[in-house]
């Protein structure tokens, strides 16, 4: 069983790099960082850099160090570890923080740089999946483009800091692992044909919500010059009391009271993540949730509550959904198909809604809104709308109501889920977003689909190199503003929309809205 202080050690002894042979280096890319030169591979006119590392193995529960420099070439052919998680991720150890570069050339060029963020909440997940290839959005748009991993679930966010002495950043260490790989990419990204200068970051689900905090954190500032939230948004952070309320749940479940929390420092990883299971004793469901703390020093405010940071109302910024979002969730569960009224209100408890409504409410309103859907439809369109749109509509108000640049979409095009039940589900836009339609996992595909790929990566790609997503490819997308709601629907024929779903949007506005983990 791997203990912290073996996994340390391990770390410490290991390579700069990921080892790889360096045969055959001397006609591969190469490149001089800061802390030492690096050797990548040509891969269909892109040169690729795999498993850089941007920060030392980590001390857990403690802020990222930068590397320590090396002098030989070090070989970046495959992707570094991924942070310690439940599930199957491969390669996995908390000395994870690694990222990978795709360029069209280490030359004097001074390229826009796409930063992006991945998702799985805060709990799960690596910048290596097949869908993150960069390699043909860095041909597309002749951009840089950027995957990274940083610590995760308990290891980024359990938040010690009232609990135990020299703990006092834990809630958000895995936040200032992003900081770190920012200030790695404003360093050195000059060396891989990279515009320091122009650096746009974009993130899906628990990747868009990373960036939303990041624009609130002082740390980050100037870092990044455009963002992109698909699905993924964070109004408020977990405020510090039910953070503590959370570690010291999980540290009962390890065994420790609360004046032993240090001792979770050397306890064995595997047993860390399995604790992380009970239930959340906050949401009175689920896990336990782990993301960013209002800590009051890496972070000080609330992302978007009681209004849009004001660090961030610079950036321009894209805000995205889908349109059926928690299809991609529920559309593989049996027993949400062939519901009927009567047993719909059973598939919609507090869990599913994660607002203070009764599943009757919900039902009655979207029976008078759209009466011709099904019971099907409406479980799908009312936990989108009550659970997972209400947080992008909020930051689009707030950047609207400060006269900050947003462009907000929809995606309309379908993708299809592994039970076969095709629309716009969480993720379907990732492929896109990409260039990535054939690319292993995607399920958005088929007729159509590269057309709006076309359009939608170019819109990324200009928003990186212009500050504003507007292509000779869409029609005029307009900025978000009150109260038309101006919103671009990506599909096979774009078309923009006022307020779209808006009779949903303002059924859902008179209940207030709590961050899932606040």
């Amino acid at each position: 069983m791997l203990t912290r202080r073996s996994a340390l050690l391990t770390g410490l002894t290991a390579a700069a790099l990921p080892s790889t042979s360096l045969a055959g280096a001397q006609s591969s890319p190469r490149a001089n960082t800061r802390v030492g030169p690096v050797i990548g591979r040509r891969q269909e006119g892109i040169s690729v850099f795999k498993g850089l590392r941007y920060g030392a193995p980590t001390r857990r529960f403690q802020p990222p160090a930068p590397p320590t420099p090396w002098r030989d070439p070090a070989a970046a052919f495959d992707y570094g570890a991924a942070s310690p998680q439940r599930g199957d991720e491969p390669n996995q150890s908390e000395d994870c923080l690694f990222l990978n570069v795709w360029t069209p050339g280490v030359d004097a060029g001074r390229r826009p740089v796409m930063i992006y963020i991945h998702g799985g909440a805060y709990s799960s997940g690596s910048g290596s999946e097949p869908l993150y290839d960069g390699t043909r959005l860095a041909s597309r748009g002749d951009v840089v483009v950027v995957t990274l991993n940083h610590r995760l679930n308990a290891l980024g966010y359990a938040y010690l800091a009232r609990l135990a002495p020299g703990f006092e950043d834990s809630g958000n260490v895995g936040q200032l692992d992003l900081i770190l790989a920012l200030r790695w990419v404003r360093d050195n990204i000059a060396a891989f044909g990279g515009d320091p200068g122009r650096v746009m970051v974009f993130g899906q689900s628990g990747g868009g919500a990373k960036i939303a905090t990041l624009m609130a954190m002082p740390a980050a500032r100037g870092l990044f010059h455009c963002a992109a939230t698909m699905s993924g948004q964070q109004v408020t952070a977990s405020g510090p009391v039910n953070a503590t309320t959370r570690a010291t749940a999980w540290l009962k479940a390890l065994g420790l009271t609360p004046d032993r929390a240090h001792e979770a420092a050397d306890l064995p990883v595997e047993r860390l993540l399995e604790t992380q299971s009970v239930e959340d004793p906050i949401l009175g469901y689920g896990g336990l949730y782990f993301g960013p703390v209002l800590d009051f020093r890496s972070l000080p405010r609330h992302p978007f509550y009681p209004d849009a940071a004001p660090q961030g109302l610079t950036i321009p910024m894209i805000i995205g959904n889908t349109r059926e979002e928690t299809l991609g969730f529920m559309g593989n569960d049996p027993k949400n198909l062939g519901l009927t009224w009567d047993t719909l209100a059973a598939r919609m408890p507090p869990g599913v809604m994660r607002i203070d409504i009764t599943p009757e409410a919900v039902i009655t309103a979207y029976r008078r809104m759209h009466p011709d859907w099904s019971p099907d439809q409406v479980l799908i369109a009312a936990t989108t709308a009550g659970r997972s749109w209400r947080g992008a509509v909020i930051e689009a108000q707030e950047r609207a109501q400060a006269g900050a640049p947003a462009w907000v979409y929809q995606l309309d095009f379908p993708g299809e889920t592994a039970s076969g039940r095709k629309g716009a589900f969480h993720t379907a836009d990732i492929p896109l977003v990409f260039d990535n339609v054939n690319a292993p996992g995607s399920r958005t595909r088929g007729p159509g689909a590269q057309v709006v790929a076309d359009r939608m990566s170019d819109a990324f790609i200009a928003l990186a190199r212009d500050g504003d997503p507007n292509h000779a490819g869409l029609p005029r997308w307009d900025r978000y503003e009150l109260p038309t709601r101006q919103t671009l629907l990506f599909d096979v024929e774009p078309r923009m929309a006022n307020d779209p779903r808006g009779d949903e949007r303002a059924f859902f506005s008179a209940i207030p809205y709590i961050q899932p983990g606040t």
